[in-house]
């Protein structure tokens, strides 16, 4: 990564993250989804095939991340755009699975750091929060604007901004010494391909427990499963397929209907 990738990458981080600038809808419920973020790094990093390759099962995996009562216990775009970009950074020559292992790596170490770094603005917000009041008491609505938009969202970027890019530049330092891929002792090259395995199943398998609310939906995805596996069908072969299916089932249900 040169310094313009590094510095686009870390800005999207902030602009991914809740309560930036671009506000909650276009940040953190769009920049910041895991699929948009590997979109955005792949164009960064003139590799969107790879890049996109590595989102969707990320996307999969962290459909299931809430906030309970505000806690946070992963930061999503930092983990995302890290994961994403520490896959193309160190992948090449790699297979889908390791560079899925990989991302997953990455996105790990990110949104760890993700996590300290909202628990560092939350205590940095703490002195905003009294000057606010301040002014509210004293009538000052006018200036208002000052802790609430400029205080707030300095704090915010410093606390994503300057750490990702931090982490970044590590990452092409070490990327830099050699050819990553041929460092890898082959058990690790194994251990990455098996967990990256693991995690895009357990992604899977927490879209399809919000998926499959009957027990016939199983045999719709079981039937969708093999048209894929076992037919080679491509998922716009299968969608057609599952349009014309749905379509005379509810035509033959309205002519059953109509004679009961």
């Amino acid at each position: 990564m040169n310094v313009l990738q590094i510095i686009l990458i870390a800005l999207f981080i902030y602009l991914g993250s809740i309560g930036s600038i671009v506000g909650n809808t276009i940040g953190w419920y769009g920049l910041g989804r895991p699929l948009v973020a590997a979109f955005i790094v792949g164009l960064i990093m003139g590799d969107v095939g790879t890049a996109m390759v590595v989102g969707i099962p990320l996307q999969i995996m962290y459909m299931g991340n809430v906030t309970p009562g505000g806690a946070v216990a992963w930061d999503l775009s930092y983990a995302t755009y890290i994961g994403t970009a520490g896959a193309l950074a160190f992948g090449q020559g790699m297979g889908t699975t390791e560079l899925i292992g990989l991302a997953v790596v990455f996105a790990g170490i990110g949104g760890l750091v993700g996590q300290l770094m909202w628990n560092v603005s939350y205590a940095l917000n703490l002195p905003l929060n009294r000057l606010a009041n301040k002014y509210a008491e004293a009538g000052e609505t006018k200036k208002m604007y000052i802790p609430n938009v400029i205080g707030g969202q300095a704090i915010g970027f410093a606390c994503r901004f300057i750490p990702a890019v931090i982490i970044l530049t590590s990452m092409t330092v070490a990327s830099g010494q050699a050819d990553f891929a041929t460092l890898i002792p082959g058990w690790i090259t194994t251990l990455l391909s098996v967990f990256g395995g693991m995690m895009a199943s357990l992604g899977m398998g927490i879209i399809l427990s919000f998926l499959l609310k009957k027990k016939y939906h199983i045999v719709i995805f079981l039937a969708g499963f093999i048209l894929v596996t076992y037919f080679g069908l491509s998922t716009m072969a299968v969608a057609v397929v599952a349009v014309i299916t749905a379509v005379l089932y509810f035509v033959a249900y309205d002519r059953v209907k109509v004679e009961a």
